[in-house]
């Protein structure tokens, strides 16, 4: 499917609109009081501030438009492939999103669009746009501007993805969802904000990624076999043991307490060892939301590290589990895994 162009004004920048459903396009069913998608074309309409922008924009809708909830791997590569195939028409890119699993999607994007230099903004709101206090409206066109705003040499104000809530970019596989029901829907924990949008949009040029080269190199292939625990007081041996031998599985995203640690039930201990040796990728990240895995600060942690686990140091659970993903897709041998899996590929933790 070919974008439409909007009759909107041209031309300083071009702008690929992607919508792929959630909230801010939904409308009330008269009938049930559900929220359901309405034409994307009647979205628009509902902005008509859009047509003051010096900007060209195309569009460009999923069809039929999805819940993010209904977000998958599958999806992340259609995404990938959309922006690859228009990445030398479009200056910037802001892709229009449900928010329950807005900042896995962020994240995904980050490393399969490996050398991105252009922006890719994701937004979305808590209102549906038609509705007389949405978030949409602000929301969505301040990602526009962002995704459009040029630095003097004429590349791009902010070459990576992000997500863009409530007045402020974040860098999106740093992001996590921290509310249902708050217009500050969004905060990026462990990890400044990348601009601050008020009567002016401040960027904060020394959290922002430098691109190192102009040449997209997109990855598509993705490895779901992937799966995320929580560690909990009780936590029963017997089901520990059945996901660690699950046939296929690859790698485990073990969620832990504080900075890092578990029980020291030497049950525990065994079974990650015996995963470890099996050759899965256990990644430990914390349970709390802002803070770091620091795996030596604590004997529970050093015997984690000591099973084979491997810190997740400041990352989010979305990060780590589509890190896995991607590197599995292009690895089949796991200590590479484990070596990238170590390592800052475009900024989602702090070694």
């Amino acid at each position: 499917m070919k974008p439409q162009i909007s009759n909107l004004k041209p031309q300083i920048s071009k702008i690929l609109l992607i919508y792929t459903g959630g909230t801010i396009g939904m409308n009330h069913n008269p009938q049930t009081g559900a929220l359901e998608p309405f034409d994307f074309e009647h979205l628009l309409s509902r902005v008509p501030e859009l047509t003051q922008f010096q900007t060209e924009i195309a569009t460009y809708q999923f069809n039929p438009p999805i819940d993010s909830s209904d977000m998958s791997p599958k999806l992340w590569t259609e995404l990938a492939h959309i922006i690859a195939d228009h990445y030398e028409e479009y200056d910037g890119f802001v892709i229009l999103h449900g928010t329950d699993t807005m900042a896995y999607t962020a994240s995904a994007l980050s490393f399969m669009l490996e050398n991105l230099t252009k922006p890719v903004i994701l937004t979305g709101s808590q209102l549906p746009i038609g509705q007389l206090r949405t978030d949409g409206k602000e929301n969505l066109i301040t990602s526009i501007e962002i995704a459009a705003a040029r630095r003097q040499d004429g590349t791009a104000m902010v070459p990576e993805v992000g997500i863009y809530f409530n007045g402020h970019l974040m860098r999106g596989n740093r992001t996590t969802k921290q509310s249902a029901d708050e217009f500050d829907a969004f905060e990026s924990f462990n990890y400044p904000h990348l601009a601050d949008a008020g009567v002016e949009i401040t960027y904060h040029d020394e959290f922002i990624l430098k691109p190192q080269t102009s040449n997209l190199k997109p990855q598509f292939r993705l490895d779901n076999n992937v799966i995320i625990f929580s560690l909990f007081p009780g936590i029963r041996e017997d089901l520990i043991r059945h996901i660690i031998a699950t046939p296929n599985l690859r790698a485990i995203v073990m969620r832990t307490f504080g900075s890092g640690n578990a029980p020291q039930s030497p049950w525990l201990l065994s079974a990650l060892r015996e995963g470890t040796r099996r050759g899965k990728v256990i990644i430990n990240i914390s349970q709390c939301l802002q803070g770091c895995v620091e795996m030596g600060r604590y004997d529970t942690g050093y015997q984690l590290q000591e099973a084979g686990v491997i810190s997740g140091y400041d990352g989010t659970v979305e990060a780590a589990v589509t890190k896995l993903m991607y590197l599995q897709g292009k690895y089949d041998d796991p200590e590479l895994v484990r070596k990238f899996m170590k390592q800052s590929i475009c900024g989602e933790i702090t070694v």
